[in-house]
């Protein structure tokens, strides 16, 4: 049998539940350091995070700052902009990965595979044609070819440029300069 070391996943699947105390997304928006907590983007009522624990490369979610379980605990102004940011990632992934599709997607409650049941969150993640290899079909096991840090440092610029549809959509004011962080 052959084997594929990945010894940076040992923290996630020892830790059981959780890494840290709380949520991990409220933790997250609450901290200073974006770059260490993978935020990307910072909007009026959520942020794009890279998933710590990636289906692909580049594979982003966005989440409320509001701690709810579901979509109908959740403004309708956050809703709105949680849209608008999910096609502003959509061009941003087609543009720096070139992806042939792009999953989006939602667990809501662990029964639906929600990892993280009680602050819901929207994930986006860029497909390639074959990107489903002999080693996740038959060794169970993902390849992600490039490292966090450098999907960050390729992406974050691009949240950095005006995003003027989504500030018009919303009606406040400039969604980019919450993203000065």
């Amino acid at each position: 049998m052959e084997r594929l070391m990945s010894p940076w996943r040992l923290r996630y699947v020892s830790s059981g539940r959780r890494n840290e105390e709380g949520c991990v997304f409220c933790t997250a928006f609450r901290g200073r350091n974006d770059r260490a907590r993978l935020v990307l983007f910072r909007g009026a009522y959520n942020f794009v995070i890279l998933n710590k624990f990636p289906y692909n490369n580049g594979h982003l979610m966005i989440v409320p700052y509001a701690h709810v379980r579901s979509l109908q605990d959740t403004r309708d102004e956050a809703l709105v902009e949680m849209t608008l940011l999910a096609a502003r990632c959509e061009a941003i992934l087609r543009r720096i990965y070139r992806p042939t599709g792009i999953n989006l997607g939602m667990n809501l409650g662990r029964s639906a595979g929600a990892g993280i049941e009680e602050h819901y969150h929207l994930h986006i993640v860029p497909r390639w044609d074959g990107d489903t290899n002999f080693m996740t079909t038959i060794g169970g096991t993902r390849v992600i070819p490039e490292a966090l840090r450098v999907s960050y440092r390729r992406l974050r610029p691009m949240f950095r440029q005006p995003a003027k549809k989504t500030e018009a959509a919303i009606g406040r004011r400039s969604v980019r300069s919450r993203s000065a962080r």
